[in-house]
């Protein structure tokens, strides 16, 4: 290291600009010049006031070791990279907090949904229930859309079979219809509940439930514990009837059966004080509550009898806004309809195909034979 002694007329300055040590005269400031940078550097440190050991030690080669150090490009790197990681992670916490809101926003409106409804966008007008309802629903819905589920993903019926009511009743009804009629298969994973009710059958805690299919089908569907598990009632899911009605309609197969149909009375003003009931029955479609399918011939049913009676109680409750049961699942029906279940009888009179009802059954699908009136 090269020391420096100071002589009596030249003295220490520092460099503003780049930092460096450098001796001159003291003479006019203009004159004075950094012996590195060739710049006027301001204002400088006279030797007189610094000790001559700490000025030997602050130099070597004129440099100051004292001077702001130049950036270099590793510590711009440096730097960046840091300011990097701290914009990462603002961000981070940012989208935590994002997700925390939205999260409690979204608890909040399920919170706030009427109870017994799944999906607020689907059951606006949903009833409450009693919370002791409410919690039963909650808790056997695992346990029901199991069975559905496991219902959907059959392959066979004989799979079908150990997710429905009446097992050994029903595996022979349902080789019967899926005989007859096309094995309607629903896409299992792409089911989501819409709505879920309890529904008050006499002595059966049931649950009404509406699903829609990926597909943008509508399905009704009801299920109840059976030995202790929850099964699916198979009869009204199905919409099972005896025979295809458009086939039965055409006088092919059996002369009567039972069958699930959606009835609508004719003239209903205009004949609401005649002796008669008249109506036309028509098949649901699968999937597509709001539709209809191949509709009958007139039926009359006269009022004082028990089946006039019944229908009579079943289209005035419609008109009212009301459902069987009082079932508190969105009446699906198509406006003005009822569901029936009935035993209907084909003959030949005078050359013509005719129809009558022999026995209105009940005024629902479901498996049970109560009229629910």
């Amino acid at each position: 290291m090269n020391r420096t002694v100071n002589t009596p007329d030249t003295f220490w300055f520092h460099c503003g600009r780049c930092g460096s040590l450098f001796q001159s005269q003291l003479g006019d400031s203009d004159e004075r010049l950094c012996a590195k940078c060739g710049s006027k550097p301001g204002l400088g440190l006279e030797s007189s006031s610094m000790p001559s050991a700490l000025v030997a030690a602050l130099t070597e080669d004129g440099s100051n070791a004292m001077a702001p150090k130049r950036v270099s490009k590793a510590d711009i790197h440096f730097l960046k990279k840091g300011r990097n990681l701290m914009l990462k992670i603002i961000v981070g916490w940012v989208l935590v907090l994002v997700v925390i809101i939205l999260c409690a926003r979204r608890l909040w409106r399920e919170d706030s949904v009427p109870q017994g409804a799944v999906n607020p966008l689907e059951e606006k007008n949903a009833p409450e229930v009693s919370q002791e309802d409410r919690l039963f629903i909650e808790r056997a819905r695992p346990a029901y859309s199991v069975a559905f589920h496991g219902f959907l993903a059959a392959n066979t019926q004989e799979e079908q079979n150990q997710f429905v009511l009446s097992p050994a009743f029903t595996a022979v009804k349902m080789a019967r219809f899926y005989n007859a009629n096309p094995f309607d298969r629903v896409d299992f994973e792409g089911v989501s509940l819409l709505q879920q009710h309890i529904l008050q059958l006499p002595g059966l805690k049931t649950v009404e439930t509406l699903w829609k299919t990926k597909d943008g089908r509508k399905i009704d569907a009801v299920f109840r514990v059976e030995n202790g598990d929850w099964r699916l009632d198979w009869n009204h899911y199905a919409r099972y009837c005896d025979h295809p009605w458009p086939l039965f309609l055409a006088g092919s197969g059996e002369p009567e059966g039972e069958f699930r149909l959606l009835a609508r009375e004719r003239l209903a003003e205009e004949r609401k004080d005649a002796a008669d009931i008249s109506m036309i029955l028509y098949a649901p479609r699968f999937g597509h509550p709001n539709e209809t399918g191949f509709q009958s011939p007139e039926f009359l049913v006269k009022r004082s009898t028990p089946d006039g009676k019944l229908l009579d109680a079943a289209f005035k409750i419609a008109r009212e806004g009301k459902q069987v049961f009082n079932s508190q699942l969105t009446n699906l029906n198509p406006d003005g309809m009822i569901r029936i279940r009935v035993n209907v009888r084909r003959f030949d009179e005078d050359g013509a195909r005719k129809f009558e009802i022999t026995r209105v059954i009940a005024g629902h699908w479901y498996e049970i034979d109560d009229p629910g009136l």
